[in-house]
């Protein structure tokens, strides 16, 4: 059926962009600037494109590799299955990575137009990024490990901001280095239970060179950094106290740090840490823009 060809877009992952476009929201309202809602909707739509299709070609080219095949699936796993399901829907799949690419690049034309021509290197980057992410930054363990949190941290929450304001700001900047640090943590620890699948395609990250204790020293740190940059925005009077609500979230960190340093932590207690993860990607970026739209409205 046509229909379940939308699996390839990974729609339960989709929430992540409207929450990190927030973040750009309320650093403009943080800067005094009005919201200018319909620019808001044409900066989501093209985020959406882009999460679309950077979904939907991975989809797409590791059906082709094998990978697909190999993958012992969890909820949490980079693909979706669809296309071992219904392995007829590839072509299509293509199709939708690539019109989402293009719908894309038709709203950052427009936005350029209204907010100016320092959208142009964070909307190349992120093309770029999209166009190269399964076939090559996944064989170097930096960049796969950075490429997912930069895309919808500083390209995502900068690129909102300066979209509304055609400015930039320390705020904008601090805002998006909480989803970097959690969305390169979300795609690390996803990469857990897919690491034999992943070795024998020749990919390279740090899930499948490093051991479990030293995993979860780099998921710590990046977790403590994500808090530390709203924290700094605070104290430097960049950013409200009401901010600070993210910290609720903290606990999540520590439960989920004393499964995935243990070597022998099992399949189950693995995928609730997952889940915990999520809840933690999604929720500290939302209570930070509540804690903005408390100062602000």
């Amino acid at each position: 059926m046509p229909f379940l060809v939308v699996g390839v877009t990974r729609p339960n992952f989709l929430i992540l962009t409207p929450i990190c476009v927030s973040l750009g929201v309320g650093s403009a309202l943080l800067s005094g600037f009005p919201i200018t809602w319909g620019v808001v909707a044409i900066v989501l739509l093209g985020a959406l494109m882009a999460h679309v299709s950077v979904n939907a070609l991975n989809e797409y080219f590791d059906f082709h590799s094998g990978l697909d095949a190999k993958t012992d699936r969890t909820p949490f796993s980079g693909g979706s299955g669809t296309l071992i399901i219904q392995p007829h829907l590839a072509p299509q799949a293509l199709i939708i990575g690539a019109i989402s690419l293009l719908i894309t690049l038709a709203c950052g034309l427009y936005l350029i137009q209204v907010s100016g021509w320092g959208l142009i290197p964070i909307g190349l980057i992120g093309i770029l990024i999209i166009i190269t992410y399964t076939s090559w930054i996944n064989r170097y363990r930096f960049l796969v490990l950075i490429a997912s949190g930069f895309c919808f941290g500083p390209l995502m929450v900068i690129g909102t901001h300066y979209a509304l304001t055609s400015q930039l700001s320390i705020a904008a900047l601090l805002l998006s280095l909480t989803p970097f640090f959690l969305v390169n943590n979300l795609l690390f620890l996803n990469q857990i239970p897919d690491i034999d699948a992943d070795r024998s395609i020749g990919r390279n990250n740090y899930a499948i060179s490093w051991q479990a204790p030293k995993r979860a020293r780099l998921f710590l740190a990046f977790s403590l950094a994500a808090y530390v940059a709203i924290v700094s925005g605070v104290m430097l009077g960049h950013l409200p106290m009401t901010a600070l609500l993210c910290l609720l979230t903290i606990g999540l960190v520590y439960k989920i740090y004393v499964v995935i340093k243990r070597e022998t932590s099992d399949r189950d207690q693995l995928i609730a840490s997952l889940g915990r993860n999520v809840i933690l990607t999604l929720l500290t970026p939302s209570l930070i823009f509540i804690g903005i739209l408390m100062d602000t409205l």
